[in-house]
C-alpha cells in the first residue's frame, strides 16, 4: 500500500501542476486576488504590531510613567530617598529596557560669577548624559553647544527663564549657594521646553549631593517603563512590593491615553484586516466557481476511471492551497514594504518589518484560498454517465 501511494505521489502533483497551467488567465486572477488580499493584510497587521512599540517611543518621549517618591507621613517637604533603593528597581520589563532617573531636587540662591545679585531657583540633580534623559525629551527646542573653553568646572544647563533673570548665557560660570555651602558650574547650554525646566538648573546628581550636604540622597525617581498598559501595571505592582518604603506613584494620564489609543487603532486595523480577507475569499469563490463548472468533464472522466471523489477534491483544494501560497509569498513581501510607507505616513517614521507577520499573512492567505474553492465542493456529485450523456 505505502509503495502504491509513492507512486501516486508524483502523478497527483503532475496533475496539479496540469490544473494551475490550464487557464493561465484565470490563474493571473486568482494570484491578483490572493496577492492583493495578501498584500493589504501584511501592511496592516505590520502596522499594528509596530504601532504598539512606535506609541510607546511617543509616549515615552513625553517623560516617566512611573515616580518613586518618599513617603510623606508627617507632612514634611525636604523628605528624601537612600539612593541605594536603585539596585532594587528591575531594569527591564518583557525583556525592554526602563530607563532609571534619579533626581535630587533642592532650591538654591544663584548669580552670574562676580555678581552679588541672587536669584532663588531649582536645582535639579540628574545622573548620566542630560541630553538623554527621559524627562522633556521630545519637547526640548534648545540649542545644544560645542563647548571649547579653558573653564574647568562641572557642566550645567539652565532654563530660559533662569537665563533671562541672571542674564547668563553659554558659556559663562554660575555660582550655585545653599546656606553656607557654595559650587560653581559653567553653562554649556540654554533649554527651552515650555515646562518647569524653564526655571530650574540642571547638574549632575553627584554635584547637587555636595551642594545640599546630602551624599547619597535623592528626590524622587523617574522611571520610563515600556510596553502594554497592562504589563506597566504588572511592573508597578511588582516594583510596590520591591519598595515598601517608598510611595510609587503610575501616571495614570499616559498609560490611559495610550491603552485608549493603542486600542482604538488595534480595533480599527484588526477590523479592516477582517474585511479584506471576507472580500478576497469571495473574489476567490467566484473565480472558483466558474472553474468548477468548466471542470465537470474533467472530474467525470477522473471518476469513470476508478478516481476516487475524495482525491479528486484534494487535487483541486491542493491547486487552491498552492495558489494561496504563491500569492501569500509574494502578497506578504509587497505588504511588509507598503507597511513601511504606511508607518511614514502616520508616525513620520517607516515602520519596522516584524518577521512574525509575514508568515502570518502566508498562511492566512492559504486559508483564504481553500475556503475560496467551496464551489469545488459540487463536483463531487457529479455522474460519469451524466456528463458523457451530455446531461451535467
Amino acid at each position: 500500500m505505502s509503495a502504491m501511494r509513492s507512486q501516486n505521489r508524483p502523478m497527483f502533483w503532475r496533475i496539479v501542476r496540469r490544473l494551475l497551467t490550464a487557464d493561465r488567465s484565470r490563474l493571473f486572477v486568482i494570484l491578483l486576488a490572493l496577492g492583493a488580499g495578501a498584500a493589504v493584510t501584511a501592511a496592516l497587521l505590520n502596522v499594528k504590531v509596530d504601532a504598539n512599540r512606535r506609541l510607546t517611543t511617543e509616549f515615552r518621549s513625553f517623560g516617566a510613567n512611573i515616580v518613586v517618591a518618599p513617603r510623606d507621613a508627617s507632612g514634611a517637604t525636604n523628605q528624601t530617598l537612600d539612593q541605594s533603593l536603585l539596585q532594587r528597581i528591575p531594569s527591564t520589563v518583557n525583556s525592554q529596557q526602563v530607563s532609571i532617573l534619579p533626581v535630587l531636587y533642592i532650591a538654591a540662591d544663584a548669580s552670574a560669577s562676580g555678581s552679588q545679585t541672587f536669584s532663588r531657583v531649582i536645582v535639579a540633580g540628574k545622573t548620566g548624559d542630560f541630553r538623554a534623559e527621559i524627562t522633556g525629551h521630545a519637547k526640548d527646542k534648545s540649542t545644544a553647544y560645542v563647548i571649547s573653553t579653558s573653564i574647568n568646572k562641572p557642566e550645567c544647563w539652565i532654563g530660559v527663564r533662569v537665563s533671562e533673570r541672571l542674564h547668563i548665557k553659554p558659556v559663562s560660570v554660575l555660582t550655585l549657594r545653599d546656606g553656607d555651602r557654595s559650587e560653581d558650574c559653567r553653562v554649556d547650554d540654554v533649554r527651552s521646553t515650555g515646562g518647569p525646566e524653564d526655571d530650574q538648573v540642571t547638574v549632575h546628581l553627584d554635584f547637587a549631593q555636595r551642594l545640599a550636604a546630602a551624599p547619597e540622597k535623592i528626590s524622587v525617581v523617574q522611571i520610563s517603563a515600556p510596553g502594554t498598559p497592562s504589563a506597566i501595571d504588572n511592573y508597578i505592582n511588582d516594583l510596590a512590593h520591591r519598595l515598601p518604603d517608598a510611595d510609587v506613584r503610575p501616571l495614570r494620564q499616559f498609560t490611559e491615553a495610550e491603552a485608549k489609543i493603542y486600542s482604538r487603532i488595534s480595533g480599527l486595523l484588526t477590523a479592516t484586516v477582517a474585511v479584506v480577507l471576507i472580500l478576497t475569499t469571495l473574489c476567490v469563490m467566484a473565480a472558483m466557481t466558474n472553474v468548477a463548472m468548466e471542470r465537470k468533464n474533467d472530474v467525470g472522466l477522473m471518476k469513470a476511471i476508478g478516481g476516487a471523489t475524495r482525491r479528486v477534491l484534494r487535487l483541486f483544494l491542493a491547486e487552491a492551497a498552492v495558489l494561496g501560497l504563491i500569492g501569500g509569498v509574494l502578497g506578504a513581501a509587497a505588504g511588509i514594504l507598503l507597511s513601511m510607507a504606511l508607518g511614514k505616513a502616520v508616525f513620520g517614521v517607516a515602520a519596522q518589518p516584524r518577521l512574525i507577520v509575514y508568515p502570518i499573512s502566508v498562511t492566512l492567505t492559504i486559508l483564504v484560498a481553500v475556503a475560496g474553492a467551496y464551489p469545488l465542493r459540487r463536483l463531487a456529485s457529479i455522474r460519469p454517465a451524466s456528463v458523457f450523456r451530455g446531461e451535467a
